[in-house]
C-alpha cells in the first residue's frame, strides 16, 4: 500500500536526509555571443564548443534532520526551486549526485516514497469544501485507513478549523496554500518539501504558514525544507538552518548564527533593524569573492573533491546492505529502510468510485453551467419543435433538414465544458505525480459521471421536439430517438475531453473541436452523397460523427411499414422504406449505428486517456521536456511508477 498515516509507513517515522554532489546544467543559445561567454567560463572543456551550457546547480550538498525545518535562501536565479525539484524527484540532474537516507544510500524513488512536494501553485477544486478535499485526499491516498480524527487533527495543524466548511473558491491565498499543504501531507510523510510556500502571500500569511510548518516539524518529527524568496525577521527565527545559494553555489549551509558570524568574517556589518538572511541575499557577490578566494589559499590536497566518486554500489557494500536487489526502509527509531510497495492505496475499482463521488459533486455544484444547459436545451427544443411543427406525412425534406440542424446544434453545443476539463487536468498531473491514483482511473470515474447528466438534458431536449414536430407518434420510436440524442450528446462529449486532453490552451481546443465537427459535418452526406465524393476524401465520410446518428435518425422515422411519404391525386407513389432503400439504408442500420457511435465514444475516451496517460508521464520525467538537458541520467536504481 501506499504510504500512509498507518504504522506501516510509519506515524510518527524520522528520516534525515542528505544529498551530495548534486550538479545540472541547461543548453543556451546557439548564438555565436552567447557561445563565446559560456565557453569561457561556464562550459566544460571538452564540450565548450559543441554544446554551450550554464551551471544552474554546481557540486550543491546539504542535510535536512528530522524534526528541523531547512531553508533555502538566495537571489532569483539561485538555483533553490532546481534543487528541490531534483529532491523530490521531478527533476532528473545532470549527473547522479550521492543520496543518503539515514545515513544509507538510497535513490530518488526511494526519497519520493517518504515524502511529499508542494508547489508554488495552488491546484484545487474550486467547487469542494476544505474538509472535501483532505477527506478525498486522504481517500485516495490511504485507502481504507482513513479516520475523520486525523482529518480533523490536520484541519486543526494547518488552523483551517473556522473555515472547514468553506469552498476553496472563497478562501483566501494564505488559506488555500495552507489546503495544498494539507493536500500534499494528508497521509504524513516523513520529509515534506515546498517550493516557496509564501510566494505571492502577505507578512500575516506568510508567517502563519511558516509557523504551521515549524509545528508539524517539531510535534510529528518531520524533516521540513522549503524554498523561500524574502523571508521577514520573525520567519527567519523559525528556521533552524539555512542553505544559502547563489549562482548555483552554496555559500553557506548552517544556522542563522554562523550566518551571521560568516558575514562578519567577511568584512560585512549587519546594519540595524536589517535580518540577517536578507542582508547576505543582498551581499551574495561579495560572500562569492570570499569563498573563492578561500579556496584559492587553500592547499590543493585540502580542497575537498568536486565530488564524491564512489558509485552506488560502493556505498551499498561499505554499508553491507543486505538486500542488494532493492532498498528498503523500517520506518523505526534506529535505522530507516524503504520498504518496497505497492504504488497506490487503492485497488482500481476503489479508484473509480472515489473519484466518482468526487467527480459528481464537481458537477453537481456547477448549478449554474449545468442549469443554463439545461434552459438552453429545452428552449431550443422548443423553438425548433415550433419551427418545424406538426410536419406531415409527405415533408420529407422538412423533416431531413430538421435532423440536419439538430445534429449540428448537439454535436457543437458542449465546447462550454472545455474549460473544465482544461482545469482538471492540471489537477490530474499533480495527483498521479505523486502517486494518488491511476490515470485510467481518472479516465474511467470521468466517463461515468457525465452519463446521467447527459441523459437528463437529452430528455429535456428531445421531448418537445419530437412531439411538436409530429415525428413518429410511438413510444419505440420516441425512445430510440432520446437514446440517439443522449449518445449524440455524450460523443461531443466525450471529444471534448479527448482534445481537452491534447489542447494547451481553451482557444486552441475550441478552435480544433469547431474545425473537426465542420468537416465532419461538411462529409456527413448531407451536402455531398458518398458516391459523389473524391475517392482521396470517403474516409472521412465514414469518421464524420454525423453520418451515423443521421443515417439512424431517418430509419428510426421512415422505416417499417407501408408509410406514404408522396402522394399523387390521393394515390401513394413513395413509401418511407423506398425513400430508404433509394439512399442505401435499411433497418439493419438502426442499431448498427448506434453501435458504431458507441465505438466512437470509446475510441476518443481512449484517445483521451493514452494522451493524459502520455502527459503525466512527462510530469514524472519532466527533464527532457521542460529542461532540454544535454545530459540525461537518472539516478541508478530509480524508476518512474507506471500510471496505468
Amino acid at each position: 500500500m501506499a504510504m500512509a498515516m498507518a504504522t506501516e509507513k510509519g506515524r510518527g517515522c524520522e528520516v534525515e536526509v542528505e544529498a551530495r554532489g548534486i550538479n545540472h546544467h541547461i543548453p543556451i543559445a546557439h548564438s555565436s555571443l552567447m557561445m563565446k561567454i559560456w565557453s569561457r567560463d561556464e562550459a566544460d572543456e571538452g564540450d565548450q564548443h559543441l554544446h554551450p551550457t550554464r551551471h544552474v546547480l554546481r557540486n550543491v550538498s546539504c542535510r535536512a534532520r528530522p524534526g528541523e525545518l531547512l531553508a533555502i535562501v538566495g537571489p532569483s536565479g539561485a538555483g533553490k526551486s532546481t534543487l528541490l525539484e531534483i529532491l523530490a524527484g521531478r527533476l532528473h540532474p545532470s549527473s547522479p549526485p550521492d543520496l543518503l537516507l539515514n545515513g544509507a544510500p538510497a535513490t530518488s524513488a526511494d526519497l519520493r516514497r517518504v515524502s511529499a512536494y508542494v508547489t508554488q501553485r495552488d491546484v484545487l477544486f474550486p467547487l469542494l469544501t476544505v474538509r472535501e478535499t483532505l477527506h478525498f485526499s486522504a481517500r485516495l491516498r490511504l485507502g481504507t485507513r482513513v479516520s475523520p480524527k486525523d482529518i480533523d487533527a490536520l484541519i486543526d495543524d494547518l488552523t483551517l478549523a473556522r473555515v472547514a466548511a468553506t469552498r476553496v473558491k472563497d478562501l483566501s491565498g494564505g488559506e488555500r496554500r495552507r489546503v495544498s499543504i494539507g493536500v500534499e501531507a494528508v497521509h504524513d510523510p516523513a520529509v515534506l518539501i515546498l517550493d516557496e510556500p509564501t510566494s505571492g502571500l502577505d507578512s500575516a500569511s506568510a508567517l502563519q504558514i511558516v509557523g504551521a510548518l515549524r509545528a508539524m516539524a517539531e510535534t510529528r518529527r518531520r524533516t521540513v525544507l522549503l524554498s523561500i524568496h524574502q523571508p521577514g525577521a520573525r520567519i527567519v527565527k523559525m528556521f533552524d538552518s539555512v542553505l544559502l545559494l547563489a549562482g548555483g553555489c552554496v555559500l553557506h549551509h548552517g544556522t542563522v548564527d554562523a550566518l551571521r558570524s560568516m558575514l562578519a568574517s567577511a568584512g560585512l556589518t549587519l546594519p540595524p533593524h536589517v535580518d540577517t538572511v536578507e542582508f547576505s541575499i543582498d551581499n551574495v557577490d561579495a560572500l562569492r569573492r570570499r569563498t573563492a578566494g578561500e579556496q584559492a589559499t587553500q592547499p590543493a590536497a585540502q580542497l575537498p573533491p568536486a565530488r564524491d566518486r564512489c558509485t552506488l554500489q560502493q556505498l551499498f557494500q561499505q554499508h553491507k546492505v543486505a538486500d542488494e536487489d532493492t532498498l528498503r526502509m523500517d520506518m523505526d527509531s534506529s535505522n530507516t529502510r524503504v520498504r518496497a510497495s505497492s504504488r497506490y492505496a487503492n485497488c482500481w475499482a476503489r479508484e473509480v468510485g472515489v473519484l466518482s463521488q468526487r467527480f459528481f459533486k464537481n458537477v453537481a455544484r456547477t448549478r449554474q453551467l449545468f442549469a443554463c444547459r439545461t434552459v438552453c436545451m429545452l428552449v431550443a427544443g422548443l423553438a425548433l419543435g415550433s419551427i418545424f411543427y406538426d410536419l406531415g406525412e409527405e415533408k420529407v425534406a422538412e423533416r431531413v433538414g430538421l435532423f440536419a440542424f439538430l445534429l449540428t446544434f448537439l454535436l457543437s453545443s458542449t465546447t462550454e465544458a472545455l474549460p473544465i476539463f482544461l482545469q482538471e487536468r492540471e489537477i490530474l498531473a499533480k495527483e498521479t505525480s505523486s502517486g494518488a491514483y491511476r490515470v485510467s482511473s481518472y479516465a474511467v470515474a470521468n466517463a461515468v459521471v457525465f452519463l446521467p447528466f447527459q441523459l437528463a438534458l437529452a430528455v429535456v431536449f428531445a421531448a418537445p421536439v419530437y412531439w411538436l414536430a409530429g415525428l413518429r407518434r410511438t413510444a419505440a420510436a420516441f425512445g430510440y430517438f432520446v437514446v440517439l440524442v443522449w449518445l449524440i450528446l455524450y460523443t461531443a462529449n466525450s471529444v471534448v475531453v479527448c482534445f481537452a486532453a491534447a489542447a494547451p490552451d481553451f482557444v486552441v481546443g475550441n478552435a480544433a473541436i469547431q474545425g473537426v465537427m465542420g468537416s465532419f459535418f461538411l462529409f456527413s452526406g448531407y451536402f455531398i452523397t458518398r458516391a459523389a465524393m473524391p475517392a482521396c476524401w470517403v474516409f472521412m465520410h465514414y469518421l464524420s460523427l454525423f453520418k451515423w446518428p443521421f443515417e439512424a435518425l431517418l430509419v428510426n422515422e421512415f422505416a417499417g411499414g407501408e408509410r406514404c411519404v408522396a402522394r399523387v391525386l390521393g394515390a401513394c407513389v413513395a413509401t418511407g422504406d423506398e425513400v430508404l432503400r433509394r439512399e442505401g439504408l435499411g433497418e439493419e442500420c438502426r442499431w448498427r449505428n448506434v453501435g458504431v457511435m458507441v465505438g466512437f465514444v470509446a475510441a476518443y475516451r481512449v484517445l483521451g486517456y493514452a494522451v493524459l496517460r502520455a502527459r503525466c508521464s512527462l510530469a514524472l520525467r519532466p527533464a527532457a521536456r521542460r529542461r532540454g538537458l544535454i545530459s540525461l541520467r537518472s539516478i541508478p536504481g530509480s524508476s518512474s511508477s507506471p500510471t496505468s
